[in-house]
Order: C-alpha cells, then sequence, then structure tokens
C-alpha cells in the first residue's frame, strides 16, 4: 500500500513539473467577398497601413510575410493587414502558416468569393493577380501598389516616415 502511494506521489509530481506544451493560438481568419475591400480601408481612414496579398503556393510571398514579421515586432504600431488568397477549403493551412510566422497579430482576411477575378477587380482594376501584392495607405489616403517581392529598406523607411519614428 505504501508502495502504491509513492507511485501516485510519484506520478503527480512529474504530470504537475513536466513542461505544458505550447498551445498555438487559433488564427481569426475573416472571409474576405464583395465590399471587405472599402471595409478594411473605410476603417483606418487618415491612418497608415499596409495591406498584403498573398497565397500559400507563392515563394516570395513566404518571404515578404517573413520580413512583415519582423517588421511588425519592431514597429508594434505597425497596422498590418494580410488577405490570402487560396480558397476557403485551405484556411487551416493558411491559418497555420501565419500561426508558424508568428503573424497572429495581424488582421487576417481569406477570399471566400468564388469569382476571385470579381474580388480583385474591386480592389484594383490594374491588378491581375500577380503575387505578391502589397497597398501601403498613407495618412492621407494615398495609396501606393507594388507587385512582386519588396525590398525590406524601403518598407522600413516607409513605415518610419508614416510613424513619425526616426
Amino acid at each position: 500500500m505504501k508502495r502504491l502511494g509513492v507511485l501516485m506521489a510519484l506520478c503527480f509530481a512529474i504530470l504537475f513539473f513536466a513542461p505544458t506544451p505550447a498551445v498555438a493560438v487559433q488564427q481569426e481568419i475573416k472571409p474576405f467577398v464583395q465590399g471587405t475591400y472599402q471595409q478594411i480601408v473605410s476603417a483606418r481612414q487618415g491612418k497608415p497601413f499596409i495591406l498584403g496579398f498573398w497565397s500559400l503556393s507563392c515563394g516570395y510571398c513566404k518571404v515578404e510575410l517573413a520580413m512583415l514579421k519582423k517588421l511588425a515586432r519592431k514597429y508594434p504600431k505597425l497596422d498590418l493587414v494580410l488577405v490570402s488568397t487560396d480558397t476557403p477549403e485551405e484556411e487551416k493551412m493558411v491559418s497555420a502558416t501565419l500561426a508558424k510566422l508568428s503573424l497572429n497579430k495581424a488582421e487576417t482576411w481569406l477570399f471566400a468569393d468564388g469569382y476571385a477575378d470579381r474580388l480583385r477587380f474591386e480592389i484594383d482594376k490594374k491588378w491581375y493577380g500577380e503575387l505578391p501584392r502589397t497597398y501601403f495607405f498613407n495618412t492621407n489616403g494615398e495609396v501606393k501598389a507594388i507587385s512582386g517581392k519588396l525590398e525590406q529598406g524601403e518598407v522600413e523607411q516607409w513605415i518610419k516616415e508614416q510613424y513619425g519614428l526616426r
């Protein structure tokens, strides 16, 4: 009987002092449909922010997301909105990718309209789907669109200018 008590105490100690595994925070991903773009822009009127479009199948997108992660950590005031152009069926993979890159703080969306061309046209009539596609909104509401890989130094300079940092 004494052995059973010692064994139970040992098991309790192991369970109590064992490190608990980190629980991955589930990324809230909202459905991006017609009207969402205007909703995002209107909610940030007069405030600078970056709106980035990406996809799981885009190699440069993952490099850009990693860079944005570094910049978001360095500049906590950075308002970052990320939109995956993948399908709703890929939401778990999108969420896992964002969690792996620790981009949980960014507002995230996922194309939820079966007709992606309509969404792209609503966002930018000159955008034909090339990725990554990034939009820089300044405090005056002016927008600069860039397709392809971003240069970290240029993005960082924009952040400093928009947020009054030196």
